[in-house]
This record gives structure tokens, C-alpha cells and sequence, in this order.
């Protein structure tokens, strides 16, 4: 009786043990369509350019760091945000696809970091819709969805894995009040 329990809760324990492994494999692989963070990036304040009211990092707060993004299709939904692409302003440093500065009157974006493809969507056009109204704008930049809280990133945090960074003049083409700063909209490659 002693043995039969004992091989009983052997092989109930060796099938906790592979469950959990092949949980652990599963969660490290990203599900077809969905996109989890990959990390924490453990905040730290410093001085955050406000010209377009940014979330500014704060000391010891975590952020989540993405490395995907959703799947894109012909209406990939995501966030619009806010961004100033000029020198000095919120967007930080020169953009990373020409290692320039933009005007605020440039139809120009930058996406979350999957999106951005490791810079093969640079140059590109995209269409983007919102109420109704759809503009197309220049792929410049990397929203970045994993680094951030530095001066490179003006202190602030990492993206969401859904971000369309537009500048000022894509934002007037929408019609949309820059004070609201996000806005849903709905993307596509040209």
C-alpha cells in the first residue's frame, strides 16, 4: 500500500513538474495575435522636455518593455500620440531612420518598437484613419517599447506596443485637438 502511494504521488509530482515546464515554454513564446510584455524597466527621473505634456518617468516605478507588437493588417488598431520631432523638443534625439530632425509641419510618425521592425519600415508611407478622416505619414522613427527613463528618450518611459507617435501637422490633417494627446485610431502600409 506504502509503495503504491509512493509511486502514486511520484507520478502525480513528475506530472506537475511537466505541466509547469511546458507552461513556462508556452509563456515564453509570444501566442499568434498577441503581445506580452517582455520585461520591467525600473523607472529613474530626470529632466523631461514637457513641450507636448509626456508622461515623465518617476524614481522606482516600473515600466513595462515590449519587444513585439500586434499583428499588422489592413486596419491595425493603435493609439495616436502626440510627438515633436523638431531638436530640443519631446522626441528626443534626431530620428533614427535619417538621423535627422523633422519639422512640426511634417506629416511624420514613429512606431512602437515591433511595428518599427528593427528600422525595415523606415521611409515608408502609412495610411492613418481616425473619425472618419485618413492621412498618410512618413515612418522616421522608432517609438521605443523597450528602453527608456533616459536622456536619449527625453525620461520617458518605454512605449506601449501600439503606438503611432505622430507629429503636430499629422495630428491638424486628422482634425483631431492636440490637448487630448491620444486618440484611438486605426493604421495600414500603403
Amino acid at each position: 500500500m506504502a509503495t503504491t502511494r509512493a509511486v502514486g504521488t511520484t507520478m502525480a509530482l513528475l506530472v506537475l513538474v511537466a505541466l509547469s515546464i511546458c507552461h513556462a515554454a508556452s509563456s515564453l513564446r509570444p501566442s499568434l495575435g498577441v503581445c506580452r510584455a517582455s520585461g520591467y524597466l525600473p523607472g529613474k527621473a530626470g529632466h523631461c522636455e514637457k513641450s507636448n505634456d509626456p508622461d515623465c518617468c518617476e524614481d522606482g516605478k516600473r515600466y513595462p518593455q515590449y519587444h513585439c507588437s500586434p499583428p499588422v493588417t489592413s486596419s491595425t488598431k493603435a493609439v495616436l500620440t502626440l510627438n515633436s520631432f523638431e531638436k530640443g523638443k519631446d522626441g528626443g534625439g534626431p530620428s533614427e531612420c535619417d538621423n535627422s530632425y523633422h519639422s512640426d509641419k511634417e506629416m511624420v510618425v514613429a512606431l512602437s518598437t515591433g511595428w518599427f521592425k528593427n528600422m525595415a519600415r523606415c521611409g515608408h508611407r502609412i495610411k492613418i484613419t481616425a473619425n472618419g478622416n485618413s492621412v498618410y505619414a512618413k515612418v522616421v522613427d522608432e517609438c521605443d517599447s523597450v528602453y527608456g527613463c533616459d536622456d536619449d528618450h527625453n525620461y520617458e518611459p518605454p512605449c506601449a506596443n501600439n503606438i503611432v507617435d505622430a507629429s503636430p501637422a499629422v495630428w491638424n490633417a486628422l482634425g483631431l485637438d492636440q490637448n487630448v494627446g491620444m486618440e484611438d485610431i486605426t493604421w495600414s502600409e500603403e
